[in-house]
């Protein structure tokens, strides 16, 4: 990793606040084109949240990455970045760097090895177009004046024509997370769109505690909440709900929204009546048990509360259990927060940035790419791809 020459002026063309995905891919495009650029990291190392994503394999993009899969207050936004930086871009760079990966599901990409070698070839691209990389630096201030930028870290005055944004939002605090990339922003006078928690484990209360000693039963699903609609698995924790489906529709969840959930979304309508007739004399509570975990199928039993045989049970009754079957209502009571938050939802408003640039439209000089950014991917690589695609767009820039 490029070290601080002390005998290197101060001055550079451009400062990267930030050394996780967007920084790193920022600073390499931007360097190569004959920029000289500093990233300034707050960790004691660069990329960790690259290090721990897809259970240290690196979920590192997705085949059918596009603005559909992301969540914006301008749904428009990402169009430009992703366009021009593909996933097809990206698996080049990587096959490139001879690092081997697979399609694990859902258009999803790994590394066949370690999230490590994402790291490491993204720090070759930097070093390749000699991108200084500093890291455990505290930004003491952040100021602008003549037409450039001079950030204090760490006692030291660093200046430069261009400053990027890249220091993520507050999900995972423990790594290092926080609000900051918002505090700078308002410092600009840039709006921002109210940060929660995305992709995160949702929690049940009330009517619904008595799911909670499901705790570690998981199950395929529909999951619906608003506008978002996911068939995966659904975990149930000794706090409420998680899984792949779970954290999907928790990015669309908001407090005192319902999250409906399909479970047995193979079943076609009808499939109960049709049931009486084959085996009369089977229960509710057997049929669950064939098709889920036997202790779900007994939750959900006790709860429809209809014992006896099918042919006793009417078919009215029969259509309203499939019904409820179909679309189970829960209402969580909040989420497990930022602290298992996979991701941020909200951020810097996109309505102050241009789209194919990723600069602030009032403040000239001045980027804001990735997480910071009121764009949110799904789960599954999304995330990665527009930190890839941002970081280009701005590196492109600078």
């Amino acid at each position: 990793m490029p070290q601080s020459d002390p005998t290197r002026p101060d001055n550079y063309d451009a400062i990267i606040l930030g050394g996780g995905a967007a920084g790193l891919m920022c600073a390499a495009v931007a360097s190569q084109r004959g920029r000289r650029v500093l990233v300034l990291e707050k960790a004691e190392t660069p990329g960790k949240k690259i290090l721990i994503s897809g259970g240290g394999r690196c979920n590192f993009t997705n085949l059918g990455a596009g603005p559909a899969n992301y969540l914006a207050t301008n749904p428009h936004f990402a169009k430009s970045a992703l366009s021009r930086y593909t996933p097809q871009d990206f698996i080049a760079l990587v096959e490139r760097h001879g690092i081997a990966w697979h399609e694990k599901t859902l258009g999803q990409l790994f590394c066949d090895g370690s999230s490590k070698q994402i790291l490491s070839m993204l720090l070759e691209e930097c070093a390749k177009g000699g991108a200084v990389i500093l890291c455990d630096q505290e930004v003491e201030k952040v100021r602008q004046a003549d037409g450039n930028f001079t950030i204090i870290a760490n006692g030291k005055c660093f200046r430069a024509q261009s400053l990027v944004i890249a220091t993520g939002g507050p999900s995972i605090p423990k790594m290092g997370a926080s609000g900051f990339a918002y505090e700078l922003a308002r410092q600009f006078g840039l709006k921002i769109v109210e940060p929660r928690p995305a992709l995160v484990p949702l929690t049940l209360g009330g009517e619904d505690v008595l799911f909670r000693e499901l705790s570690g039963v998981a199950a395929p699903v529909d999951a619906v909440c608003n506008d978002g609609h996911f068939h995966e698995a659904a975990l149930f924790t000794h706090r409420g709900l998680s899984g792949p489906a779970i954290l999907q529709v928790s990015s669309y969840w908001r407090p005192g929204d319902v999250v409906a959930i399909n479970f047995l979304p193979d079943r076609e309508p009808g499939w109960l009546r049709a049931a009486k007739r084959t085996a009369p004399r089977a229960s509710i509570r057997t049929l669950l048990k064939d098709a889920l975990p036997d202790r779900l199928a007994a939750v959900l039993a006790d709860r429809l509360a209809l014992d006896g045989d099918l042919q006793n049970l009417s078919d009215k009754m029969l259509e309203s259990t499939e019904k409820q079957l179909a679309s189970w209502k829960f209402c969580p009571n909040g989420s497990e927060g930022f602290a298992k938050a996979e991701v941020t939802i909200g951020g810097i408003s996109t309505a102050e940035l241009s789209s194919k640039t990723m600069e602030a439209v009032r403040v000239p000089g001045l980027y804001a790419i990735g997480e910071a950014v009121d764009v949110t991917g799904w789960l599954g690589g999304y995330n990665f791809q527009w930190a890839w695609a941002s970081g280009s767009a701005a590196g492109q820039a600078i």
